[in-house]
């Protein structure tokens, strides 16, 4: 089985959230709190010795979700022909019925809820409509410093290298998220 990954160059990216526009844009994602792709702040340091990181988080599509194990309802999945985790809304019965099971063993927070009564869960789905067209995910697309790439996950380990740690990312070797990083290094 091939695995689809991401690639995150931190030391590329200035936090400008295009990555996250794109996203809600192609997505038709409504103003609010659901947001695929998020980019975080990490500051460090004391004045004058200070410095800003970015991290942009999306779903790393795990080796082994824990948000598959977690849901009540068996609407996470695990597509067999390359690794991306999908979500049938269908069959979620909505963070009330379920108590955000899903979110609570994601440690990067990546299932997203409305503030909707009983939503259904929603994540990143590495734009599948654009994957099966031969094109490009939009995050990437979207991206002015080159900082996210997607492909299989042996062929950006070759490309990049094979960090999977970041400035402001916990790797977890039990579930193994299907992301490498080129980090920035604190000073």
């Amino acid at each position: 089985m091939t695995q689809i990954g991401f690639y995150f160059d931190q030391t590329r990216c200035t936090g400008c959230f295009t990555c996250a526009v794109a996203c809600k844009d192609w997505h038709d994602i409504s103003a609010g709190p659901i947001n695929w792709i998020r980019i975080n702040s990490i500051e460090k340091g004391e004045f004058p010795n200070l410095s800003l990181t970015y991290l942009t988080i999306a779903c790393n599509h795990c080796a082994d979700p824990p948000c598959i194990k977690a849901c009540p309802a068996s609407a996470i999945i695990k597509r067999e022909k390359d690794g991306i985790v999908i979500v049938n809304s269908e069959k979620c019965i909505g963070k009330d019925e379920c108590g955000f099971k899903c979110l609570k063993v994601c440690p990067w927070d990546s299932p997203q809820f409305s503030n909707e009564v009983n939503s259904k869960m929603e994540k990143c789905d590495l734009c599948l409509d654009r994957l099966e067209k031969g094109q490009q995910t939009i995050c990437v697309e979207a991206c002015p410093m080159y900082a996210l790439d997607v492909g299989p996950i042996e062929k950006l380990k070759e490309k990049y290298g094979n960090i999977v740690e970041a400035e402001g990312f916990l790797n977890n070797d039990k579930i193994k998220p299907s992301i490498i990083f080129k980090p920035k290094r604190s000073k």
